[in-house]
């Protein structure tokens, strides 16, 4: 599906994540914080950059920023910088059922109450008794 540069910043103007700080001004060996929240996404070939009144989809060429015509194709743009297709970090992977064989869940079943299932240090399985944590105070 082929989206236009301006269908693509209309997309992203409200997944991107508003952030105050990003946007530095060096004057000399100054360096000086615009006070102005902007939103930003960026990934190793394109860059989305979004103020109050105005957004602009930026390609990296090299080692600059390039602005894309509103005209151009911004479907590898909007694939690479939208939030669904990116993994979020300490996410984790959907749960998926663990199959133990009939055998193994009957022998597990058979286990008393309060204790589980241990290895002594040669090797050989043990029954132990379950830890029992009592709450603060108690």
């Amino acid at each position: 599906m082929n989206k236009s540069v301006q269908e693509v910043k209309n997309s992203l103007k409200f997944k991107a994540d508003e952030k105050e700080g990003l946007l530095t001004i060096r004057f000399g060996v100054k360096k000086f914080v615009v006070p102005h929240k902007a939103r930003m996404m960026s990934d190793g070939k394109f860059m989305f950059l979004s103020f109050g009144a105005s957004s602009e989809l930026y390609e990296v060429d090299g080692k600059g920023l390039k602005a894309m015509d509103k005209a151009a194709d911004g479907s590898a743009a909007y694939e690479a910088l939208k939030p669904s297709a990116k993994k979020k970090r300490g996410a984790r992977k959907g749960k998926s059922a663990v199959e133990l064989p009939a055998a193994l869940a009957e022998a597990l079943k058979n286990l008393p109450a309060g204790y589980r299932l241990g290895v002594a240090p040669d090797g050989t399985p043990k029954l132990v008794k379950t830890r029992t944590r009592r709450k603060k105070g108690e």
